[in-house]
């Protein structure tokens, strides 16, 4: 019995160290490298974004000559511009969505009763906006960084703030607000482009529902907080896009072969900070 007992404890012993041994010094400085540097990189963004709503809020009618012009500039460039784009990729959408939904509708005999509905659950309140906004990162937000870390390389920022002029009010508000605008258009387009494009590929296949129809779904299904959520979650895409990438741009390359690895860490970013905010108008659609 005590041999055994001794065996027992042994075991539970070694059990116990294996548990709740400490991890390698290589691992725990990895782990701790990481989660430090994530919490500078929340620290400086949390900053830089309440540095430029405090420029957008008190300096926003400054020198108005210049920054209209530049706020005009980059909603083009975050808007007009990518237009024709995004009527292509929101009419494949629209296309990949009903196409499926009545391939799967048919089966049950219900592709008359559900297409409205479901082109506003998927469409209008999750696809549409964030796929918007992942696209206008691909396209404008890189270019933030590319040009902004381009010019702080080069010593221009440092130029702007040795003529008493605001980097911030000057390069970063007019980013921000322009690409706020433009996401939110294009989300308009883009959602109005894959319902029609939806309808079209429903007629192609032959389902008997009149464009009345589709529409009187599509009105019943969406309501006043379908509206109200998808501009603010629009906007909110737009403006942390922009602040990502521009804070990117401005604190991180000291020469012009760090501008790529910025690139890189602004685009992660910024997929990431998309997704969650998509899960709070989630949570937010599921309490109410």
């Amino acid at each position: 019995m005590d041999k055994g007992n001794q065996a027992t404890a042994q075991e539970t012993a070694r059990t116990r160290w294996l548990t709740q041994a400490p991890l390698p010094r290589s691992y725990s400085d990895y782990v701790g490298r990481k989660i430090f540097r994530f919490l500078m990189t929340v620290h400086g963004l949390g900053a830089f974004a309440l540095i430029t709503f405090g420029v957008i809020f008190t300096k926003l009618r400054t020198a108005r000559s210049v920054t209209t012009p530049l706020i005009f500039h980059e909603l083009a460039r975050s808007g007009l511009r990518l237009l024709p784009m995004f009527l292509f990729m929101s009419a494949a959408l629209g296309l990949v969505v009903i196409g499926q939904t009545v391939s799967w509708l048919t089966r049950v005999g219900a592709a008359n009763s559900f297409l409205g509905p479901i082109m506003v659950l998927v469409v209008v309140r999750e696809l549409g906006p964030l796929f918007t906004a992942l696209l206008v990162l691909s396209r404008s937000g890189t270019g933030n960084v590319i040009e902004l870390g381009t010019a702080r390389a080069l010593g221009e920022v440092e130029a702007l703030e040795s003529m008493s002029i605001d980097p911030v009010h000057y390069l970063v508000m007019p980013r921000v607000i322009g690409m706020a605008l433009g996401v939110f258009s294009l989300t308009v387009f883009f959602i109005i482009g894959a319902i029609l494009s939806g309808y079209l590929w429903a007629f192609l296949q032959n389902v008997p529902l009149r464009p009345g129809d589709y529409f009187e779904q599509l009105a019943r299904a969406l309501s006043g907080l379908d509206f109200a959520i998808l501009a603010v979650k629009s906007f909110l895409f737009g403006t942390v896009i922009a602040i990502i990438t521009c804070y990117h741009g401005l604190s991180q390359p000291l020469q012009l072969s760090e501008v790529p690895a910025a690139t890189i860490r602004a685009v992660a970013q910024s997929i990431i900070a998309c997704v969650l905010v998509d899960a709070i108008f989630i949570f937010t659609y599921l309490l109410v």
